[in-house]
């Protein structure tokens, strides 16, 4: 069974995250809130974490994971964009959207899609992602909590113990989050386009 810490969503408490850090250092699969509904996440370098997270949600090689990141100047460590995309990550940021971008040398191989060479990244708007990023001090390995046959991320971390908890090493309860996934927006030679629309306002990234 795994562990379950209320964490203030506003406040988190800093002892608690540095706990919920030490079990991804040492190759824990967590559940965090985020400003999207909650996810999973695991340490960057972790092969065996991130393929029980795969198995969890039952995802195919095709599968973009995403980086969540605690800032831009972390985010262009591991994609290559130009000026003008820069800006436009710059205004919508931190917020509800995942980028595929062309993933940089610092990506591991495992973690690219395997034809595109990409990766998905994003920077939440929530206290408690952001704190577990600056303890970590490095993006986390991430997807967001859709279990198989469901649309819709779980808002509730009750339900998640329920339904998860023994696949898990950590769910962390930060009360009520978005109810929608990140939109996504894939960047074809620096030119956005929109994969899927969820919480965050795809208008900026539309011509």
């Amino acid at each position: 069974m795994s562990q379950y810490f209320q964490i203030h969503p506003e406040n988190p408490q800093l002892r608690l995250i540095k706990q919920a850090c030490n079990i991804l250092v040492k190759g824990g699969l967590i559940v965090y809130p985020t400003d999207s509904g909650y996810a999973l996440g695991c340490h960057i370098g972790d092969k065996a974490a991130m393929e029980r997270m795969r198995r969890l949600r039952d995802l195919d090689a095709d599968h973009n994971f995403t980086l969540v990141c605690r800032d831009l100047s972390e985010l262009s460590t591991y994609a290559k964009f130009n000026n003008a995309v820069f800006r436009l990550l710059k205004a919508q940021t931190p917020g509800p959207y995942t980028f595929i971008l062309p993933a940089t040398k610092e990506v591991p191989r495992r973690l690219q899609h395997a034809k595109k060479k990409s990766i998905g990244l994003r920077i939440p708007e929530h206290p408690i992602a952001l704190a577990l990023l600056e303890e970590l001090d490095q993006p986390l390995m991430s997807s967001t909590l859709i279990l198989p046959g469901d649309d819709m991320p779980m808002t509730d971390a009750g339900a998640i113990s329920d339904a998860i908890g023994k696949q898990v090493d950590l769910i962390i309860d930060g009360g009520a989050c978005g109810a929608e996934p990140t939109t996504v927006v894939e960047f074809y030679d620096d030119i956005p386009e929109i994969a899927r629309l969820g919480m965050g306002d795809p208008a900026p990234f539309q011509s």
